[in-house]
């Protein structure tokens, strides 16, 4: 099942993709049938009575029915408690590491920084380089702690598209080179040389984070592990990969992950870049958003294609000091 949320005008709708790749608006039999319309984070927690409604709701060819550029496409869960990013988990980024943990490492975007299907990313002319990311994105089910592996599956919903755009500029402007203070078995302090950059601003400004257009339901999504991955900027190929490249499988991630952090019904796991290079050898990192032109588009086998056309923003950064 492929489930979509949509504003037509002001209001936000729910919908569902039919066999011709249209856009079946269900929120008003949904609201006839239960007195109340859901949203998307609605229908994940209540799947099991939902998920039969909307099938059943959908084959009335009565219901409203949309073509791709008819509705303003939102991301498929548009105000996720969080957003858990995975941070190098390409086995091809594997021969540029000079060190790394063995096991994964992720960080947080906000949900500020969502935007769908079709609406365009914006780059400011002071954010400096900015590429796109193209990787496969997981939605939690239910309530997800110290989960094992072998179970995580149990805790997905589905899957979508998500674009991480990142800020190559932003990272290098906020890169701290310092000595870290850590305290060792004897009890004394041992300064250790660090180089770090925090995500803030080159993961999570505005518009750095695409996802959609649909949120296809795990059911439909046999084996996420093996799942081919391209991206294009302009028309040219930047990546073409596949998630079975990823070091740390779904399962691996979203039990990882519980670990630390309770995941909850709607959170999404980005699960890492699929950036293996076009037969060509363009990278997404020679893809800088402020000098090539747009869109952005990434297809994932069984998910469908995302695509989000480039704004640049000619300005200054506001007085910011007092």
């Amino acid at each position: 099942m492929r489930l979509a949320s949509f504003e037509i005008g002001d209001t936000q709708r729910l919908g569902l993709g039919d066999a011709n790749d249209r856009l079946v608006d269900v929120t008003d039999a949904l609201r006839t049938a239960l007195g109340v319309a859901p949203n998307m984070l609605d229908v994940i927690k209540a799947a099991d009575d939902l998920l039969p409604l909307i099938a059943e709701a959908a084959s009335d060819a009565a219901l409203p029915r949309y073509g791709e550029a008819d509705v303003r496409w939102l991301a498929p869960v548009p105000v996720p408690g969080k957003i858990c990013g995975i941070a190098m988990n390409n086995s091809a980024s594997n021969e540029r590491k000079i060190s790394a943990p063995e096991h994964p490492a992720f960080f947080l975007k906000p949900s500020s920084c969502l935007i769908g299907h079709r609406t365009a990313i914006r780059v400011r002319s002071y954010y400096g380089s900015v590429h796109p990311e193209p990787e496969l994105a997981v939605i939690i089910g239910k309530t997800a702690r110290d989960v094992a592996a072998h179970d995580a599956h149990d805790y997905i919903f589905g899957y979508s598209i998500f674009d991480d755009i990142t800020g190559n500029g932003m990272r290098a402007e906020d890169l701290f080179q310092y000595w870290a203070l850590y305290l060792t078995e004897g009890g004394e302090l041992e300064k250790r040389e660090q180089h770090l950059s925090y995500a803030g601003r080159y993961k999570g400004s505005d518009t750095f984070g695409c996802m959609g257009p649909w949120l296809v339901t795990a059911d439909a999504v046999p084996n996420p592990d093996d799942l081919d991955v391209f991206c294009s900027v302009g028309g040219e190929t930047v990546a073409e990969d596949s998630t079975r490249y990823y070091n740390y499988k779904v399962a691996e991630l979203l039990s990882f992950i519980s670990q630390f952090q309770t995941l909850e019904a709607g959170d999404v796991i980005s699960c890492g870049t699929a950036f293996k290079p076009s037969v060509k050898r363009k990278s997404i990192h020679q893809a800088d958003l402020q000098s090539v032109a747009g869109p952005v588009e990434v297809r994932i086998e069984s998910l469908g294609v995302l695509v989000n056309p480039v704004e640049l923003e000619q300005r200054d950064i506001g007085k910011w000091r007092l």
